[in-house]
């Protein structure tokens, strides 16, 4: 037998289980809310999501069904060409960083700077007294 809640059952059950109401909510609103957060940016878009709201405006009679099939297929289409042109992207890269030739740094040869010239041996320099003022005492 089965048992039928009130609205208010439901409310306080929601409450007093946290993250319940992830789980119940409908597949459609999981949908909208992803699809908003990838239009806006924040984070990828996933093909999944445009295909539950597509279903739904099937379900509703929003759209017709061969409509809803086109624009599938146009999402699908839109993917995978981005996918390809992504993937053309990275081999051109790669391509060009295997032929890429770094150039080699010149290499100077080692320039032998010539030793002084010896000087003769000199007696050291002496200073001369009269050149010196003299002490004043």
């Amino acid at each position: 037998m089965a048992t039928e809640l009130s609205s208010g059952a439901i409310s306080s059950i929601l409450e007093a289980v946290p993250g319940i109401a992830t789980v119940l909510r409908s597949p459609v609103a999981d949908a909208i809310v992803n699809l908003s957060r990838a239009a806006s940016g924040l984070q990828p878009f996933d093909p999944k999501d445009a295909h539950e709201l597509i279903k739904y405006a099937v379900r509703r009679g929003l759209v017709r069904s061969d409509e809803g099939d086109r624009v599938a297929a146009e999402v699908d289409a839109a993917i995978a060409a981005r996918a390809e042109k992504r993937a053309q992207r990275e081999a051109a890269a790669q391509e060009k960083a295997a032929h890429k030739v770094v150039p080699a740094k010149p290499v100077k040869p080692h320039a032998v700077k010539p030793k002084p010239a010896a000087r003769p041996h000199a007696a050291p320099k002496t200073k001369s007294k009269a050149a010196k003022p003299a002490k004043k005492r």
